[in-house]
């Protein structure tokens, strides 16, 4: 494992890191959208006073707080860089391929790393045919093993919402809403689905988190909405959705290949405005992890 001098002094300084994950840029979003995207998190981590930790796989090699010119580099479609979720990891590092790392993935390296807070646009979950495929991120087994913030925009619309709250609640993972008893559902700033629980300032979900990890080894799902302004028609996203999933119905697609699918076609169903959403709501999750990483430090030092 490499990590950038940045990071590395931030940790032993006890200040306040966020760790962002690479599916989103090699995979998720296209160019150079997905670059810019990667910027802007990293910028408004560092805006709350984090310092943003980019974590993917070069050569085998784990990189800790990737510079612009690596992200580029990784990001680059001739090189095929491998998705990577945790069960991923070993066999890359020995095979000496390059990837980026899923919610996952990234979970796993931030935890060897120290880190305790991570920002992505929305969690993976069950999907909706997961009664036949058994087809489940390992996102949520990932989370409940590991005891670190998420922030996220609940999990993508293309999943079951429902189900996949219930496999949070059997696997013991905190789950609070920011600032709202609404569980978001990525495009929309409300799935339909209610929480428990919500948390009203970057203190509150540190003192939470402080709270929650002496009785549980497992994860602390934060759920920030995009703001109302921001989210996708309710009317083009049904529509979209519809389409997405016929897509993926008439390709035949499974497993971690379904998620690139049906966001392409979302994209391209609404004209792009889809690509929009997803921009905004990662770059505010990074915001409200980088405040959440400094209240966690803060209330160490």
């Amino acid at each position: 494992m490499r990590m950038h001098d940045e990071v590395s002094t931030a940790l032993k300084e006890d200040r306040g890191v966020v760790a962002l994950e690479t599916t989103i840029v090699v995979q998720g979003l296209p160019a150079p959208v997905n670059i810019e995207v990667a910027r802007d998190c990293e910028a408004a981590v560092r805006s709350s006073g984090s310092v943003p930790a980019t974590i993917g796989i070069l050569e085998g090699e784990i990189v800790v707080g990737l510079t612009s010119e690596e992200l580029e580099r990784l990001a680059e479609p001739s090189r095929q860089a491998a998705k990577l979720s945790a069960r991923d990891i070993g066999i890359a590092l020995a095979r000496g391929v390059d990837g980026a790392t899923t919610v996952a993935g990234t979970i796993a390296i931030a935890e060897k790393a120290g880190i305790e807070v991570m920002a992505t646009g929305g969690l993976g979950g069950v999907h909706r045919d997961a009664a036949h495929s058994f087809d489940e991120s390992a996102d949520l087994t990932a989370l409940s093993r590991t005891s670190i913030v998420v922030v996220a925009s609940g999990v993508k619309s293309i999943l079951d919402i429902g189900a996949t709250l219930e496999r949070l609640d059997s696997l013991g993972v905190a789950v609070a809403g920011y600032r709202t008893h609404q569980f978001p559902g990525f495009y929309r700033s409300d799935s339909g689905f209610s929480l428990d629980w919500s948390l009203e300032s970057p203190a509150q979900v540190a003192a939470a988190f402080r709270g929650h990890r002496r009785f549980s080894s497992a994860g602390l799902l934060v759920a920030n909405p995009i703001d109302d302004d921001h989210q996708l028609d309710g009317q083009l996203h049904d529509d979209a959705l519809e389409s997405a999933l016929a897509m993926a119905e008439r390709l035949g697609v499974s497993g971690k290949d379904v998620t690139p699918v049906l966001l392409a076609e979302f994209a391209r169903f609404s004209e792009g405005r889809s690509v929009k959403v997803n921009q905004d709501l990662v770059v505010a999750n990074a915001l409200l992890a980088g405040a959440i990483a400094m209240e966690i430090a803060r209330a160490r030092a």
